[in-house]
């Protein structure tokens, strides 16, 4: 597989030659902001307003995810999360680990609040990613996929979307090597060597030039971040050695105070420091400010006049953090809440002491309120998690069932196909699972995927040896074909080529890459030989439309006869056009039809003369037995001569069944109806007995 994180330090020179290679991250470490010593800050921790000048222990670092783009931790963790990337590909769920994290506290929600101020303050952009909308990357295909990462680099700051980018990530390589796995199955099943498998494709490529592009961008804006920080940090320690200063000078007390809010102008804009001095240097900040007004307490009306506005203005944000509570989006307020701590600690000064153990215990009581609710709403989360894995049990359960049949036809294979794919995007539509549960349930569903594909495969392999035999059977016959289409002897020929077409069609499926190309040879082969077959009994058959013609006159002058009313007479008339008509030979076999059409035309005149039935019957048999004798097929005749047989058996069996049923009207008196109904059936069976029978003899004489 392309591994598309790496291991050790990248530098400018390796990005630029391994710009080329989309496949590999060469930014997969960032160098440790070096830490720069406080020469002015000898104090022990500070207890003044309570947590506002807490330290938290220096090696405690934020364990809430909410911030996570903060880069100083990044390095120590890096060689970590690069190995949990390659290990957790399948992990479509990757976003639990921000759930996870979120969850986690350090049993202090004032040092956890610090931390978060901490991380955030390192990069005063970091909160414009919570305004990024996650998608739900687990539903989405690589495509789609590919095409939001785009988006997002395109349109969002490049240090607001690492929580997107890993989960997308996270997702596509998932999805890739799932399918990468299939391929897999299918090379190896067509008898395939493991070490000349490769698989990529232009889409996975696209990604990783994508992803490329944002790991180089990302550690652009953190060294430039990098700098920035230690510059301001610098700053921010000589503003803390220019307030020590004010403490010893000897002038005007309104010079000392304008010096001392002009520090207060510069220490506000004085920007982000890196997150692991952050508490230090402020704590040691807000004591020299705390020095400076006990400092003023020669003048009380300059002091008192900055711990009441202060006041003022932490009344207000406590007041908003009490609001908060009644926000239906827990992250939501759980980010302002930070605002709230930042601007507490950044903004505000210190106020009377007499107010600031209250002050800090209802806005210290709001944010446990807060993180309590927060808590509460990823617990509930945690259950909505339980329910998804539940479903997605289900759906393993279902494809386990699929994966333990064996099919034994295309048809089946190609509908459980279908079911399998369906399953699968139910399974990526069923939503997030327990971090605990996502590897074991990703880990069972690829085990079920793979068991169905490795007998889809399986089966295609001996289906594919079956064609490559139908193969060499249809390459027989088209050999056969090929061999016999020029022969003249079609009497022995013809019998051949049609018992070949029918073995091809019994012949099963042949490779797809094969099957038009053979099926054209064996075609051409077979209209070779019956195109010459029908041009020469089409010049056989010169005769026989000559003889169709003469028919059709003939008819014509059957149907044209006017019965003079002499019997004799135009039964004369009538056997003339028999005899003529039997004179002509015989008529194309598709031309047989005017053989009825005469006899019909003979009914008609029989019937306005009233003539005996078996005798008309007898006259336009003869035009049949005539028409046999042309023909020159024993095949016809002997058909004929069963049938005329099994007639005369029948209606012997007829004229038995009806005397054994005047058995019983012994009694009976031969007037009664019903006598007479069986009386007059049995003569007229035995009439026909009769025809049948004469019928019967015409037909032995053709022997």
């Amino acid at each position: 597989m392309l591994q598309e994180s790496a291991t050790g330090k990248a530098t400018s020179n390796k990005i630029s030659k391994e710009k080329k290679n989309p496949d590999e991250d060469p930014y997969t470490h960032m160098e440790e902001t070096e830490d720069v010593e406080n020469p002015f800050f000898k104090e022990p921790e500070f207890k003044g307003e309570k947590s506002e000048k807490k330290e938290k222990p220096k090696e405690k670092l934020s364990e809430s995810t909410d911030h996570e783009d903060a880069m100083i931790s990044e390095s120590e963790s890096r060689a970590k999360k690069s190995e949990e990337n390659d290990d957790d590909e399948g992990d479509s769920d990757l976003g639990d680990a921000v759930v996870e994290e979120n969850k986690k506290s350090s049993g202090n929600h004032e040092e956890d609040m610090d931390s978060a101020v901490a991380e955030d303050s390192e990069d005063e952009s970091a909160n414009e990613r919570h305004d990024i909308a996650k998608k739900d990357y687990h539903s989405m295909n690589k495509e789609a996929l590919a095409d939001e990462l785009e988006r997002l680099l395109k349109n969002e700051k490049i240090q607001a979307i690492k929580e997107h980018v890993a989960e997308i990530r996270a997702e596509f390589n998932a999805k890739f090597d799932e399918e990468m796995e299939e391929k897999k199955e299918d090379f190896l099943a067509d008898g395939g060597n493991i070490i000349d498998f490769h698989y990529s494709t232009p889409l996975k490529k696209r990604f990783n030039s994508l992803y490329f592009d944002y790991k180089e961008q990302r550690n652009n804006y953190y060294k430039r971040l990098k700098k920035d920080l230690n510059e301001n940090l610098h700053k921010r320690l000589e503003l803390i050695e220019e307030l020590k200063g004010l403490l010893g000078v000897e002038e005007n007390i309104n010079t000392t105070y304008n010096h001392f809010k002009e520090i207060q102008d510069k220490w506000r804009t004085a920007g982000p420091i890196p997150r692991d001095r952050y508490n230090n240097v402020w704590n040691t900040y807000h004591h020299h400010v705390e020095n400076f007004y006990d400092f003023l307490h020669l003048n009380r009306e300059f002091r008192d006049m900055d711990f009441k506005h202060n006041l003022e203005q932490k009344l207000k944000v406590i007041d908003r953090a009490e609001e908060l509570l009644q926000e239906n989006d827990v992250n939501r307020a759980f980010r302002e809440l930070q605002m709230l701590h930042k601007m507490w600690k950044e903004e505000l000064g210190p106020v009377a002491k007499e107010y600031r153990e209250d002050i800090w215990e209802r806005f210290s009581t709001a944010t446990k309120n807060i993180h309590d609710k927060r808590q509460e709403y990823f617990n509930n989360l945690d259950e909505h998690y339980e329910k998804n894995w539940e479903r997605k049990q289900e759906i393993i359960e279902k494809i386990k069932a699929i994966a333990d049949n064996d099919f034994d036809n295309h048809n089946k294979w190609q509908q459980k196909i279908k079911e399998i794919e369906a399953l699968r995007e139910e399974f990526f539509n069923a939503g997030k699972v327990p971090r605990t549960k996502n590897q074991d349930t990703w880990t069972a569903f690829k085990e079920n995927v793979r068991r169905f594909n490795r007998n889809k495969n399986a089966f295609y392999k001996n289906l594919k040896k079956a064609q490559y035999d139908n193969l060499e059977k249809k390459k027989e016959l088209i050999k056969i074909a090929e061999d016999n289409k020029d022969s003249d002897d079609f009497k022995t020929v013809t019998p051949l080529m049609k018992k070949i077409q029918a073995d091809w069609k019994k012949i099963g499926h042949v490779p797809r890459k094969d099957s038009d190309k053979v099926w054209k040879q064996f075609k051409k082969a077979c209209n070779d030989y019956f195109d010459r077959l029908h041009a020469q009994r089409n010049e056989d058959n010169k005769e026989e439309v000559e003889a169709f013609e003469k028919k059709k006159a003939i008819l014509d002058k059957v149907k044209a006869i006017e019965l003079s009313g002499t019997k004799k007479e135009d039964l004369a008339k009538i056997k003339e056009q028999i005899n003529a008509w039997k004179e002509i030979g015989k008529v194309p076999y598709n031309k047989r039809f005017i053989e009825g059409k005469f006899n019909k035309a003979l009914d008609q005149l029989f019937n306005k003369m009233d003539i005996d039935n078996t005798k008309a019957e007898m006259m336009k048999y003869e035009n049949k037995v005539q028409a046999l004798d042309d023909a020159d097929d024993d095949k016809r005749i002997r058909n004929e001569h069963y049938f005329l047989t099994k007639k005369i058996q029948e209606t012997k069996a007829e004229i038995r069944q009806l005397e054994n049923n005047l058995q019983f009207f012994s009694n009976v008196d031969d007037d009664n109806p019903l006598v007479k109904e069986v009386h007059k059936n049995i003569a007229n069976h035995k009439a026909d007995l009769e025809v049948w029978k004469e019928k019967l003899e015409k037909i032995k004489s053709l022997y």
